[in-house]
């Protein structure tokens, strides 16, 4: 398992009865979390000093109660600094466990020695975007929502990236791949973060299941002549780590690298266990 061990501002306190109680900087919340099907006695006192608790409805979905938190604050990873707000669907604008990966393919890029190119498909608030950025590469940065986007800038500017060579789109993932095929466009890194489903801009639906492979195919087509990495990541229960290293190999095969897949998961203060937070697949040269 990768685990984001490097956080100062956040941290998962305790988990028990399908929730877990997180640090984010100053404040406590407490979310659901299907990982956690385990009973154990709520001794860490966070869980009675919570400044906001995401109740999940029975009916699907379900809403916050909040006690004394801002509208917005910031956490700040390393050099990179981010807006937090809740908002539906239980999401604060962050998912800490990927640093794991941010500290991977951050060193990589330090490492290469020349230019590198990085695309970052369904790339939300930034969080990889920024990562690599910081670390010199040059980012295009495509996701179907405009306030996600709206949000990743921010957070650029925030993490003193706004002057960073970032291009920044709204657009359908799939098709702006398949327009960059057409174009002869290349990149040395491609990075995905696909949701399980979605809609794009135009009310497209987006399949795990069914999109992924043909995605990954398709993304080959834009690799440059000497590609660094190529990341995936998933929080699909049935996309297992295995799956996502058969995709990575049968499609980079050409390219003679090393493919690695593992849960990624994030440290629990209280008792030492990792908690699993979904998969990723790396590929690198």
């Amino acid at each position: 398992m990768w685990i984001a061990d490097g956080w100062k501002e956040y941290e998962v306190l305790d988990t028990s009865r399908g929730e877990k109680l997180e640090r984010w900087g100053k404040y406590l919340l407490v979310r659901p979390d299907p990982q956690v099907i385990w009973d154990t006695p709520r001794t860490e006192k966070g869980w009675k000093k919570m400044n906001a608790h995401y109740h999940r409805s029975s009916r699907g979905g379900g809403e916050w109660e909040f006690f004394d938190l801002p509208e917005q604050w910031n956490i700040h990873y390393k050099d990179l600094t981010f807006h937090l707000k809740p908002f539906s669907f239980k999401h604060t604008g962050l998912f800490p466990e990927q640093a794991a990966n941010w500290d991977w393919f951050g060193d990589k890029i330090r490492k290469a020695g020349r230019p590198i190119k990085v695309l970052n498909l369904f790339a939300y608030t930034g969080g990889a975007t920024l990562a690599a950025a910081a670390a010199g590469a040059s980012v295009t940065h495509v996701d179907a929502s405009k306030g996600m986007v709206t949000w990743a800038k921010e957070n650029a500017v925030a993490s003193g990236l706004g002057d960073a060579p970032i291009r920044w789109l709204v657009d359908d993932c799939v098709k702006f791949v398949e327009r960059e095929i057409r174009r002869g466009n290349h990149y040395d890194a491609i990075i995905m973060d696909p949701p399980s489903y979605g809609r794009g801009p135009k009310g497209e639906v987006w399949k795990i299941e069914e999109a992924i492979h043909p995605l990954i195919k398709l993304c080959t087509q834009l690799l440059s002549d000497r590609p660094l990495f190529f990341l995936i990541n998933s929080y699909t229960t049935g996309l297992a780590p295995a799956v996502l290293t058969y995709m990575l190999a049968t499609e980079l095969k050409e390219f003679h690298g090393h493919v690695d897949s593992q849960e990624i998961g994030l440290p629990v203060k209280s008792n030492g266990l990792i908690l699993p937070c979904g998969a990723s697949g790396r590929w690198e040269a």
